[in-house]
């Protein structure tokens, strides 16, 4: 038993979490920061980070907040540098930071292609880059690119969301590919239906909510917290042969 726990043992090392202020980015840094990492809260909103990064400091963890809008080339560097200044390295990087934007395509503008791909296919691409060297100096380099199970089957008025993080989990696979020899892995976390603020439109309307239950398996929503497993999996010495893959975490929607 103690050998399987500490498969999972994060202690020492440092991870990265865009879009860590909220939801699923939030539990996701709380879940790391539990088992030992230090973590770096990223997102839009200063005090929506310091106060994830406060929790993190109060429970006994080490934490910084660091504002960052992935759709800015200038914050990803600062973002980095900041990280690689403050606790020495970086082993971990969750992009998780995503523009939900939804329309039909006929409505679809230049600005809202540009801010969709900005923060959901760009952002992460040049955030990972920028990492990598640090990633690999770590010795137990990891990115992880939270997509969507949309990815795989889209639906109406979601054709940007979904095709940029299906842009994502392409990417995620060169990732893999061109960093193997450097001794980083990289790979895709694809939730289903799960509560947070991004899906809370749609999981607000009765008839919407319904329809997602009925189509998993489970018939029900999951928490964020439910995702956290998979994501501490992909990140520690438990997923050290895992890399150029997709865990899917949705209730059986895919089945």
């Amino acid at each position: 038993m103690d050998d399987a726990r500490h498969l999972f043992d994060l202690t020492g090392r440092v991870a990265v979490v865009t879009g860590g202020s909220r939801g699923l980015g939030r539990a996701m840094a709380l879940g790391f920061a539990a088992a030992g990492a230090r973590v770096v809260v990223a997102s839009r909103k200063a005090q929506a980070c310091q106060a994830v990064a406060d929790q993190i400091t109060a429970a006994g963890g080490e934490a910084l907040a660091v504002p960052t809008h992935v759709g800015r080339t200038e914050d990803l560097t600062t973002l980095v540098e900041r990280t690689v200044e403050h606790f020495g390295g970086l082993g971990i990087l969750v992009n998780n930071a995503a523009n939900p934007l939804s329309m039909a395509l006929t409505d679809v503008t230049e600005d809202a292609f540009a801010k969709s791909y900005e923060v959901n296919v760009r952002g992460p691409l040049l955030l990972s880059s920028h990492a990598v060297e640090h990633l690999e100096a770590s010795g137990h380099g990891c990115v992880i690119n939270v997509i969507t199970y949309g990815a795989f089957t889209p639906g109406e008025t979601l054709g940007l969301y979904c095709s940029a993080k299906a842009a994502l989990w392409n990417l995620t696979k060169v990732m893999a590919r061109e960093w193997a020899s450097r001794g980083v892995r990289v790979n895709a976390l694809a939730p289903g239906p799960f509560e947070t603020d991004m899906m809370a439109p749609t999981l607000g309307v009765p008839e919407f909510r319904s329809a997602i239950i009925e189509s998993t398996l489970l018939k029900r929503v999951a928490g964020p917290e439910e995702i956290v497993g998979a994501a501490l999996f992909l990140a520690s010495d438990a997923g050290s042969f895992t890399t150029g893959s997709v865990v899917c975490v949705d209730g059986g929607l895919g089945a």
